[in-house]
């Protein structure tokens, strides 16, 4: 069964196919994608349910449905474990996504930097209120995640995408979605670094600050902050402890 072209959630999705469907394959998504690796244990139900905006009911049948493809093990008294992508690979639609996995981080930073700094002006200007109602749950969960990374990057996924999806503009949605998950794996190092996901979280409150006031040029510069933070401590991993050029995105 090969995933969804897109992480699953959209409202076109929604009428195809049921949300336990949805959320399973986002999960799965995130598998693959390297965003949750193997040995990883899942949030509580609570916690994933609160995440991802649906019922703990929900949580519990995608997670049996990715057992059922062998992608995580659930077991009595403990939390389920991600086992692994079990030949899964991402569809075909995601073109952008494949082809950038041997980009240079200094080309992919620069790229995401100049799709998503207009994404998120655009988003400044068009969100609702539903949608800053979300981004305010998320980032009240976000600062009770100090220390712990695989919470927080599932939360911090569902917070991009939000904001990314505010922009009214589906293609620009899916084509820095597809940036934001470029080399996840040293991203997921990063962040268990001391003060990192703090760090990311005040990033978060800016942002969202700069959106609540529907303040365009505010939030370019709030986004472009993240993303020199974003940059700088992911390629701190990827080059040891070599210092990175200095880029700004702002």
């Amino acid at each position: 069964m090969s995933l969804l072209a897109r992480v699953p959630g959209s409202q076109a999705d929604l009428v195809k196919r049921t949300v336990t469907d949805q959320i399973a394959d986002k999960m799965a998504y995130m598998i693959v994608s390297g965003l949750l690796q193997p040995g990883d244990e899942l949030p509580s139900e609570r916690t994933l349910a609160e995440t991802l905006h649906v019922s703990r009911e929900t949580v519990r049948r995608a997670i049996a449905s990715l057992a059922g493809r062998g992608m995580v093990e659930v077991s009595q008294g403990a939390r389920t474990r991600v086992v692994g992508a079990r030949g899964q690979t991402l569809a075909g639609g995601v073109g952008v996504l494949a082809a950038l996995a041997d980009k240079p981080v200094d080309e992919v930073a620069e790229a995401r930097a100049c799709v998503e700094l207009q994404v998120v002006q655009m988003a400044a200007e068009r969100i609702d209120e539903a949608s800053l109602a979300r981004l305010r749950a998320l980032l009240a969960e976000q600062r009770a995640m100090v220390d712990d990374p695989v919470a927080f990057q599932i939360s911090d996924r569902e917070f991009h995408s939000i904001v990314y999806g505010a922009c009214g503009n589906p293609l620009l949605r899916d084509f820095v979605c597809d940036l934001y998950d470029y080399a996840l794996d040293y991203r997921r190092q990063a962040l268990q670094r001391e003060g990192a996901i703090a760090r990311s979280v005040r990033d978060h409150e800016k942002v969202l600050e700069a959106l609540a006031r529907h303040d365009a040029a505010a939030a370019r510069r709030a986004i472009g902050m993240h993303l020199d933070h974003v940059y700088a401590t992911t390629v701190q991993e990827m080059r040891g402890r070599t210092r990175p050029r200095a880029t700004r995105f702002r």
